[in-house]
């Protein structure tokens, strides 16, 4: 029970700013899912696309989520949330709806790896969509723990 002087309690998030992002869970995700998205469609591009169905949409998400991502990152290291419960549910939806959106594309970077095995130019496009195939279920991985830890934060 708080004192008659004392001010209320804040109800406010504790978002972190600048170096804080860094070493603060669940935002601390936020620079090893750039990473890891940007190898995804890196070793994707390496393999001249082979599948561009498949690979197409690999290529989309992996590119577009690392931007998104990037643009995050530099919101909080700028200290664009004013500490607003806004931002953290916008966090929430959209690190949830892109390990959705990553699943996808990680199951269809698999299945292009599996048709890659057979191919005219076989060991090397193989191994790079293995490497691929890895980095994108790693990718998914992050943005998952990264959608509940800030739910359950």
């Amino acid at each position: 029970m708080a004192s008659v002087g004392s001010p209320p309690a804040s109800t406010q998030p504790d978002l972190p700013s600048g170096i804080a992002v860094f070493i603060k869970i669940p935002y601390a995700f936020i620079l090893p899912e750039i990473v890891c998205g940007t190898w995804v469609w890196i070793l994707v591009a390496a393999t001249s696309v082979s599948f561009p169905l498949l690979q197409g949409w690999v290529m989309y998400v992996s590119l577009t989520s690392c931007l998104i991502s990037l643009l995050l990152l530099l919101g909080y290291l700028l200290g664009f949330h004013k500490n607003s419960e806004n931002w953290k549910v916008l966090d929430s939806l959209y690190h949830g709806a892109t390990a959705i959106l990553y699943m996808s594309a990680a199951v269809l970077q698999a299945n292009a790896t599996i048709r890659s095995e057979l191919g005219p130019n076989s060991p090397l496009y193989y191994q790079l969509n293995c490497a691929a195939t890895f980095f994108a279920f790693i990718t998914t991985l992050l943005y998952i723990l990264h959608a509940f830890s800030i739910y359950y934060q």
